[in-house]
């Protein structure tokens, strides 16, 4: 045990010790990526101003009631309802010297992830694909089309309750952002950071009333072709589906 011991810290001290971006004077990766200035972005209700129905719970007992639930009810989603789950797991609260807080933890403030929505059953959007701007609070439509969830059940190893969904959060890890500081350790850390968003997901939806299974289980290439990365600068880690009761 002491000799794993000892190799374990050796090797932990040469991902280290690599020469990271940061360390060798590299510009700092965008805190968010690029998209056409000229897109028609969809607005949403800002975080101050949504006034939603909430349940009348405390933190302890939504801990206590959630589930990972596959079965979800008919009823659509409100609007109001998708702003307060994106502002509770990616909401940008402060933004300062080109790196941003959010109401998730994550290593180094580096905030690595990108949100895209499969959406089914949200009121007064279409169905198809979408990619939350988390600075902007704002949605950008990526492509439209019923058939998409069709295409992401089958790429997630045909789990049918995609197809069931209100909509189906699809997180992707941006290597640069989280390897500029950390280097090769960085991939470590991408992976912490999605868990730490997806039960803030499962948390919140407690209190609307909706239910949540998050998905691990997928086949990349297809996955990544869906969302139109590469795979490899840019990645899918995980996503969560989610619906009403």
């Amino acid at each position: 045990m002491e000799e794993i011991g000892r190799q374990f810290i050796e090797r932990t001290k040469i991902q280290y010790a690599q020469p990271t971006g940061q360390m060798q004077g590299e510009p700092q990766p965008p805190v968010e990526r690029s998209y056409d200035s000229q897109a028609e972005l969809i607005e949403l209700p800002q975080p101050q101003e949504i006034d939603l129905n909430l349940a009348d719970i405390s933190l302890q007992e939504a801990i206590e009631l959630r589930r990972s639930r596959r079965s979800y009810s008919e009823q659509s989603l409100s609007k109001e309802e998708l702003s307060y789950l994106l502002w509770n797991t990616q909401g940008v609260s402060k933004t300062t010297r080109n790196v941003t807080l959010r109401t998730v933890p994550s290593a180094g403030a580096r905030h690595a992830l990108e949100t895209y929505l499969l959406i089914n059953n949200v009121e007064g959007l279409a169905a198809g694909l979408y990619r939350f701007l988390a600075i902007e609070h704002k949605l950008l439509l990526v492509k439209t089309g019923e058939e998409l969830a069709e295409k992401f059940s089958t790429a997630c190893l045909n789990q049918d309750f995609i197809k069931q969904s209100a909509v189906t959060f699809i997180w992707t890890a941006v290597v640069e952002r989280m390897s500029w500081r950390y280097g090769q350790r960085g991939y470590r850390y991408l992976h912490l950071d999605a868990g730490h968003v997806a039960q803030n997901l499962y948390l919140s939806a407690e209190v609307i009333d909706c239910g949540v299974c998050a998905i691990g289980a997928f086949d990349d290439d297809q996955l990544n072709q869906l969302l139109e990365v590469d795979g490899e600068k840019q990645f899918a880690i995980y996503l969560a589906t989610l619906g009403k009761k």
